[in-house]
């Protein structure tokens, strides 16, 4: 029941994290935005880690766990916060859905799991097919807006490497220990990054961009990140990359909804096409299917 409810609440926080990164760039540069929300996550981390009396370290090999789990939060959020410049939050999401593919390849690399099969090769297809009609309808709108698309497919693959290495280490961390060490490793790049590209202090920020940095820290960061984690220690990779396969439509009505954004023919079709294929590729369609089958 618990990792039900962990997989449930990182379903809704993932679904509104694009759309909290565009509010939190309201008034903010990407990289200021950024650096504050890992500053202020790194804080709220440690002290709920002090108050629940658990210890950073245990063993030496904790900290290649923690750098692990870094490398998907730099260079990778700062990634998805620049691509968030050029593409709406539907489809930052979508793109996103990338990532049980690239686990799968990264699982292939490094613990020599058999990823190949008919249905995964046609869901690849499948997916690279959503893309393409994606990339042409960005690319007929906008030059930059090809940047947030390829930013994006660069996130999911250096989470599917994070999530794969922080696997194949198999050293078991309480989550929130997890959560503050990679923060602990991360926020200095963070912060080094800020003060040699922006090092300013906006003069006002609006009350969106306020709106948006708090909901991370406390919703993405430090709820999220500790969920997915423990759900990771849990869940084989083929579940926990699923996780990506639902969150897409509702971050997508959300776009449309609180930012007014809208998708062409061709991102909606592109869009049904990745879905569509994630689910062909976790073997979603195929469980529905045995279960229906029990039923009856």
């Amino acid at each position: 029941m618990k990792i039900f409810v962990s997989y449930v609440a990182i379903l809704c926080i993932w679904s509104t994290t694009p759309l909290g990164i565009k509010w939190s760039n309201s008034s903010l540069s990407f990289g200021s935005a950024i650096t504050l929300r890992m500053v202020l996550a790194l804080l709220c981390c440690a002290v709920c880690l002090k108050v629940s009396r658990q210890p950073l370290i245990v063993q030496r090999r904790d900290w290649w766990v923690f750098m692990a789990g870094a490398l998907g939060l730099f260079p990778n959020m700062l990634i998805v916060y620049w691509s968030a410049q050029y593409i709406s939050s539907g489809l930052m999401s979508v793109l996103l859905g990338f990532l049980p593919f690239f686990a799968g390849l990264f699982a292939w690399l490094l613990l020599r799991e058999n990823i190949l099969s008919p249905a995964r090769g046609f869901a690849l297809i499948m997916a690279l097919s959503g893309l393409w009609l994606i990339h042409c309808d960005q690319l007929a709108l906008s030059a930059q807006a090809v940047k947030g698309v390829l930013g994006m497919l660069v996130v999911a693959a250096i989470w599917g490497a994070s999530s794969v290495w922080v696997k194949s280490l198999g050293v078991d961390i309480q989550p929130l220990r997890q959560s503050t060490g990679a923060l602990l490793i991360a926020t200095p790049c963070f912060v080094a990054y800020w003060l040699c590209t922006d090092a300013k202090i906006p003069s006002h920020v609006d009350a969106k961009s306020w709106l948006g940095v708090g909901y991370l820290v406390l919703a993405g960061s430090l709820i999220g990140h500790t969920l997915y984690f423990h759900v990771l220690r849990v869940c084989s990779l083929a579940a926990t990359s699923a996780l990506t396969l639902i969150t897409p439509l509702a971050a997508i009505l959300l776009g449309y909804f609180a930012l007014g954004e809208r998708l062409t023919p061709g991102e909606l079709q592109g869009a049904g096409l990745i879905v569509l294929s994630l689910g062909v590729y976790t073997g979603v369609f195929k469980t529905v299917v045995q279960r229906v089958n029990r039923l009856w």
